[in-house]
């Protein structure tokens, strides 16, 4: 049995349903079920021994009892998806070693192979309280764009920074100079006890800044491991264009 087929973990899907781009994107219908469903289908190919969604809606609750899926009713208040993971690891009651795997409920084509390379990445980095996904970019307009998030990394592969900024900044190119950057994926991986910490800090300037949640970590001295892929999964669902193109997409699978 290779590492990765003894991998321990388990998949929590946040689904809200206010959605402001997407009206009720949660329970958008693909191909005759709702896109959490087609979400946590997609992550039960993983190797995660549960997959369950949290969420702060009895409508989708019940689209998921429907359909057999593990649900939990979560609190309307939380501001992110990490803490309405955090109140899961509670209610759960899980171990604090446990590895926990967030998946977006918009992400109904992730690839299974990419959920249990984030969690593996966590249980290989033992001294991090997190593991991501990041792949380089190539073109200069990714670079320079505010809505691409960036990471530069050390050399044991854990970031030192998340920017929307083009980081790391070439400031004198010369023709021998490598230089990668990389684009930030938002899958991650926690152990349990971090979840419960994080719900607790209070949030970071840098966090503030730069509207990314995951520098609130790093502010408070948690080590975030960073898996590099070598290309982009399929992209997810934020409009009603993304939307079709997943109809379209699983459609003719």
């Amino acid at each position: 049995m290779s590492a990765t087929q003894s991998l321990d973990f388990l998949v929590v899907i946040p689904a809200r349903l206010g959605s402001t781009r997407l009206p009720r994107k949660p329970l958008a219908d693909i191909g005759g079920k709702p896109m959490v469903v087609r979400v946590a289908e997609q992550a039960k190919k993983s190797l995660a021994q549960s997959v369950i969604v949290a969420t702060d809606s009895a409508e989708i609750q019940a689209a998921c009892d429907e359909h057999r899926i593990e649900c939990l009713l979560t609190s309307e208040i939380h501001p992110t998806g990490t803490d309405r993971l955090a109140e899961v690891a509670q209610l759960l009651k899980l171990p604090s070693n446990t590895l926990v795997v967030n998946v977006q409920g918009d992400e109904p084509l992730i690839p299974p192979e990419l959920i249990n390379q984030v969690a593996q990445t966590l249980a290989d980095h033992v001294e991090c309280a997190i593991s991501t996904v990041a792949v380089p970019i190539h073109d200069d307009g990714e670079i320079q764009n505010p809505n691409v998030v960036k990471v530069v990394l050390n050399r044991a592969g854990e970031a030192l920074y998340f920017s929307r900024a083009p980081i790391p900044f070439v400031r004198d190119a010369k023709p021998e100079q490598k230089v990668m950057h990389l684009r930030h994926l938002g899958i991650y991986a926690y152990r349990a006890d971090f979840l419960q910490a994080y719900s607790r800090l209070e949030p970071a300037p840098p966090e503030q800044a730069e509207a990314l949640e995951q520098l609130r970590a790093l502010w408070n001295g948690y080590r975030i491991a960073v898996y590099t892929a070598t290309e982009s999964p399929p992209a997810g669902v934020d409009t009603l264009e993304d939307l079709e193109r997943v109809r379209s997409l699983l459609a003719n699978s």
